[in-house]
């Protein structure tokens, strides 16, 4: 178990980073290529704990996945795929288990899926009704994992009801299985209050990779036909590059993020937006966002995140030094993660001087005299990399369990120290 911590700045941020392959679209292009026709090849893709996860699930239904080199090639199975032969882990991810079910059910024969750690806690069994009224066969440890799945070898789609209350990953694993269902789907997202924005990236992937999907009052129609293989360049992470922004703005000084724009499609992209509803100066130059902190106390904000609850954590960090209270809303989807992270979060902010109360689904800050301490990780990567930020600012800040940010940005912490060299 490590310990991390950041060394406090002296003087204004002056940085240029490009953070790793956006993971979010690293494992939807994945999928869409191993289910192609052909060979693709992926350029940029996120090497982490999470995008192997998906590399050797896929790999386990008969996908061929070349990742030594760049770019990665994927030589795709064209929607074939039979049960593999042993056990997918999905490790800690939530939506690599959450496709693992669904390519599970789309196979010929039964498959075994398990995880680890908080995955073992994360629900399923919404997934799991979908896919049972499709005529798969699944066995769950009460909605949760381990699960067994009885692949029906194709699933025949047509109008497919899905629990997304909770999350919108299992309107995305089906989404992404959908151009291979006989009769395509028309896919009803019942419940969804957060996260629209990843079922809408779901959907830029798959077009990119020649399926047709268009949005509907209720959720999304994808047609029959499959995927094309695809030559695909992964931008750069918006849920990693809020960090990096994150520092300069409660630093003061300049950040240059390079190969993301303000125009990415990607749902954190809106935490450079609320930067600069606090008062950084935020603009796109050349194909990178610059982002520059003034040095001043940052403006408070009332700000509804559903689209990007991940990003929210990089804002409140950014609210514990601001001159006022702020109010953080639609963060609901954030008890379901790799930790209940309303509740992580406002527990170690706390820890560090800073006034946090949770109501429902809403977060309030109230700045105050923050201070070093040892802060826990709660085995979550974004609580880790959100909070060991504040080390940049505050002496003495250290990180509990700081291994975890593995998942998403392996050389995070080496990355983040040259901020203050």
């Amino acid at each position: 178990m490590s310990n991390r911590r950041l060394e406090r700045v002296s003087a204004p941020i002056s940085a240029r980073i490009r953070p790793p392959g956006s993971k979010s679209i690293t494992i939807r292009a994945l999928v869409a290529a191993g289910l192609a026709h052909g060979r693709s090849h992926l350029y940029g893709a996120l090497r982490a704990d999470d995008s192997s996860v998906t590399v050797e699930a896929l790999r386990a239904f008969g996908v061929q996945i070349s990742d030594e080199a760049e770019p990665w090639t994927v030589v795709g199975s064209g929607g074939h795929l039979a049960a593999p032969g042993q056990t997918i882990n999905a490790g800690q991810s939530g939506l690599g288990a959450r496709i693992s079910l669904v390519l599970a059910a789309h196979a010929d024969g039964t498959t075994r899926i398990e995880g680890e750690g908080r995955l073992l806690r994360r629900p399923i069994d919404g997934l799991v009704r979908s896919l049972s009224r499709q005529g798969a066969a699944i066995t769950t440890n009460e909605g949760f994992l381990p699960a067994s799945v009885d692949g029906v070898g194709g699933l025949w789609g047509g109008n497919i009801d899905v629990d997304s209350s909770l999350t919108s990953q299992f309107a995305t694993a089906l989404m992404l299985v959908a151009p291979l269902m006989a009769e395509g789907a028309n896919l009803n997202l019942e419940g969804i209050e957060s996260s629209h924005g990843y079922a809408a990236l779901t959907a830029r992937v798959m077009e990119t990779f020649g399926a047709n999907v268009s949005p509907t009052i209720t959720g999304y129609e994808v047609s029959a036909g499959g995927y094309e293989p695809t030559d695909f360049v992964i931008e750069p992470d918006a849920s990693a590059a809020a960090y990096p922004m994150l520092a300069a703005a409660i630093c003061g000084g300049e950040v240059v993020i390079e190969g993301l724009s303000l125009d990415s499609y990607q749902p954190d992209i809106a935490v450079a937006r609320s930067l600069g509803a606090m008062g950084c100066e935020v603009g796109d130059s050349n194909g990178d966002i610059r982002l520059r902190g003034t040095g001043e106390p940052l403006a408070p904000v009332d700000v509804d995140m559903s689209d990007a609850p991940d990003g929210a954590l990089a804002i409140a960090v950014a609210a514990m030094f601001s001159s006022g209270p702020s109010r953080l809303s639609g963060l609901g989807s954030l008890r379901h993660k790799e930790s209940d992270r309303l509740a992580a979060l406002a527990q170690e902010m706390r820890r560090l001087g800073c006034g946090v109360r949770v109501e429902r689904d809403s977060l309030h800050i109230e700045p105050g005299d923050v201070h070093g301490g040892a802060i826990d990780s709660h085995g979550d990567h974004r609580i880790a990399m959100a909070l060991g930020v504040i080390g940049l600012r505050v002496a003495d800040v250290s990180v509990r369990n700081a291994g975890v940010v593995s998942k998403t940005w392996p050389g995070y912490w080496e990355e983040m120290a040259r901020l203050s060299s």
